[in-house]
């Protein structure tokens, strides 16, 4: 399929504006672009009932998660939780960053979401993101009803490396035989912990994410080649993948981490996994961010509202 004309005009605007790649900054210069221009071309927010930045504990020291709440709860009918993990290849990306996204997904999927502020890299290399996210679910799993959740209905997701964190997660708490997400949502995760892949070379320059980007994204977070071949960051190459949660896994065509996406659902698959894999033709990295321009971006988002609904038993 070639590129969809609607990424086309956002590509020709980025290319307008001239701003710098990542590669070239500081990992503190890089967050406060990615901060200033992530959201422009975001979802809108949509109205809730609350939102509330709160700590919580982690390995060595504490976390900061942000509570989205759609309505007021009510005790006698716990809502669904969704814990999510923003993106940002561990580098850069924050709760604010992703603060419209959530609150259309706790407004839309009738659920409490919980984002979390997991440690960055190069401060906090590989694998303290992991840890801090497995914390928050295992805390969020301790904690749900004190939110007015329900701990039996607690799904998981993320795009990019959130997506990565989300996968990495959910076989954490396998290998640890705790209760599973009744779902997970990979975004164009990060799944492969190399940059050898047919898309990575095919889409290597000129679709938002660079190969060039993501290299420099893996020499902050990992920069141990050791590190890379780890299924805390590679969850591609864990030998167990059974006993999973249900997966919605979303890929875009013109993206250098489609092939490692498409791999990981298909992984998941053949370990006898529910797996609903879209790849979206004509798309490029990010473009579930842009769902403000995007028709795919609003299908991809809709998508991911019904499969939660779904999983939640809401229909």
């Amino acid at each position: 399929m070639p590129l969809d004309p609607q990424v086309q005009v956002v590509l020709d605007l980025v290319k307008k504006a001239n701003y710098p790649q990542f590669y070239e900054l500081s990992p503190a210069e890089a967050r406060a672009l990615f901060d200033r221009t992530a959201p422009v071309l975001d979802v809108k927010p949509e109205p809730i009932h609350g939102r509330a930045d709160r700590p919580i504990p982690r390995p060595a020291g504490s976390l900061t998660v942000r509570v989205f709440t759609p309505f007021l709860p009510d005790p006698a009918a716990p809502l669904p939780l969704l814990l999510f993990l923003h993106g940002g290849g561990w580098v850069i990306g924050s709760l604010d960053c992703y603060d419209a996204m959530c609150r259309v997904l706790a407004k839309r999927a009738d659920c409490i979401v919980v984002s979390v502020d997991y440690r960055l890299a190069p401060e906090a290399r590989f694998p303290a993101a992991p840890a801090d996210c497995l914390a928050a679910y295992e805390w969020l799993l301790a904690n749900a009803g004190s939110l007015g959740g329900d701990p039996g209905r607690i799904a998981i997701a993320g795009d990019s490396a959130g997506g990565n964190l989300a996968a990495v997660t959910a076989q954490a708490v396998a290998r640890k035989g705790g209760p599973q997400p009744v779902l997970q949502v990979l975004i164009y995760p990060v799944t492969a912990g190399m940059l050898d892949a047919p898309s990575h070379l095919a889409c290597a320059e000129g679709y938002l994410l660079t190969r060039r980007t993501m290299q420099w994204f893996y020499d902050h977070y990992a920069p141990a080649p050791a590190d890379r071949r780890d299924p805390r960051l590679a969850p591609l190459l864990a030998r167990e993948l059974t006993g999973l949660p249900p997966s919605l896994v979303i890929v875009a065509e013109f993206d250098p981490l489609h092939d490692e996406g498409v791999a990981y659902a298909e992984a998941l698959k053949a370990a006898g996994n529910r797996v609903i894999l879209s790849d979206y033709a004509g798309m490029v990295h990010g473009f579930f961010s842009l769902s403000g321009v995007l028709d795919s971006g609003r299908q991809a988002l809709a998508q991911t509202v019904a499969a939660l609904r779904t999983a939640f038993g809401a229909g």
